[in-house]
């Protein structure tokens, strides 16, 4: 096998007609084993006027094992409180994603928290996937002049186990994507082909939080302390924005998660950008996975369905979910359930090789340097580098 690959299985949740909790769509949701070995998906359930909902449903297999469908079981989580709600009277619990923690003994959700301030982490513990003890906002201490507190933030996951901080302690550790003004694609998708890139600014983020305290105290699990940088825009097809989409989960190889990539499709209609958000890969070292041992050139799912090109936002594939077949005996397969054009749920197949492919995009290992699209560094003084973004089609 060449590297990684997807196959797409199908359509394993769309909205229940008539059913108002799921009149504007049934996207991005979490998805874990439970106790009982079951797979349960959390999707986000979007009423009218985009009021979100977490909800539950167990996953469905067919005689091959494949996903097939859900049985829903009801909400997990709805906005409640002050940090849920706007002064509008909307508000949502939106885009979960779920880890079971060895070091907690409990599953540990992070999902985005529509506040009156803008979109926040928040997190929450269960020890059984359905009551779910509400921990409150992530705060993150500043890190070499940059605040992070005060600044929109989503689609953040954990790890599943302890891992060790950057002074060697173990902890519970969060990767997260703050949006700081000016870097949303729609943003981003205003300035020059060539632009700068802020590497600090554009990247997904790897947070500690020291486990001695969280164990003391499960509400010290939102309190994060120590930041490394991990990955900023490298390839065309993410030139507009990177983020995080599945938690990182083990592999052969180290850690990995499926995350997503924005790109501008050509042709805007009335003078608005037309933006397409893809999936690629990322593998972290086991031990330290601040360190990127694997990231795909190019996108192992893009939008291609008449069901990912059209809907509440079109062009959009957004992993959220992976499940690992080791039901199965298969423990090199995994299924990756995403959000199709934000209004209904997929899953495709990712196997995993024997050994990660040759020629794989790098990262700026320090914020003083960045990778041109044609894998050259370049050092520029400060934090902002220019990056060319060169070549690359749109999805047809």
């Amino acid at each position: 096998m060449a590297g990684f690959q997807m196959k797409r299985l199908g359509l394993v949740m769309e909205p229940e007609p008539g059913n108002p909790l799921e009149v504007e769509g049934v996207l991005n949701p979490a998805g874990v084993r439970g106790p009982d070995g079951q797979y349960y998906l959390f999707p986000r359930l979007v009423a009218k006027g985009n009021y979100s909902r977490i909800g539950i449903a167990r996953v469905k297999f067919n005689d091959a094992g494949d996903p097939a469908g859900v049985e829903r079981l009801g909400v997990a989580l709805e906005p409640e409180t002050d940090y849920e709600l706007r002064p509008n009277g909307g508000g949502g619990c939106e885009d979960p994603r779920i880890t079971y923690s060895e070091a907690l003994k409990r599953y540990v959700m992070t999902y985005t928290a529509y506040s009156p301030e803008g979109p926040r982490i928040a997190l929450a513990l269960s020890e059984d996937l359905f009551h779910w003890q509400r921990l409150g906002l992530a705060t993150f201490r500043p890190y070499a002049g940059i605040a992070f507190d005060g600044v929109d933030n989503k689609d953040a996951s954990v790890f599943p186990v302890a891992i060790p901080d950057p002074a060697g302690e173990p902890a519970v550790v969060i990767l997260h994507r703050p949006l700081f003004p000016g870097t949303r694609p729609e943003e981003t998708a205003c300035q020059p082909a060539s632009r700068v890139v802020d590497v600090h600014r554009e990247s997904i983020w790897i947070s500690y939080c020291p486990l001695g305290e969280a164990g003391d105290e499960p509400y010290h699990l939102c309190h994060f302390a120590l930041h490394h940088r991990l990955a900023c825009p490298v390839a065309p097809w993410e030139q507009l924005k990177i983020g995080g989409g599945t938690p990182p989960i083990l592999t052969r190889h180290g850690w990995m998660l499926i995350y997503h990539g924005v790109h501008e499709l050509a042709g805007p209609s009335a003078g608005a950008h037309k933006l397409c958000y893809s999936a690629g890969v990322l593998v972290l070292a086991p031990e330290h996975p601040r360190v990127i041992l694997y990231r795909s050139p190019d996108p192992v799912l893009t939008p291609e369905l008449p069901q990912e090109r059209r809907g509440i936002v079109a062009n959009v594939v957004f992993p959220t979910a992976i499940d690992r077949r080791d039901d199965l005996g298969l423990p090199d397969r995994f299924d990756v359930y995403y959000g199709m054009a934000d209004d209904r749920i997929g899953v495709a197949r990712l196997n995993v090789p024997e050994f990660l492919p040759p020629g794989a995009l790098a990262d700026p290992p320090r914020a003083e340097t960045a990778l041109r699209i044609d894998g050259r560094p370049q050092r520029e003084s400060g934090q902002c580098v220019p990056l060319t973004i060169q070549g690359g089609s749109p999805p047809s």
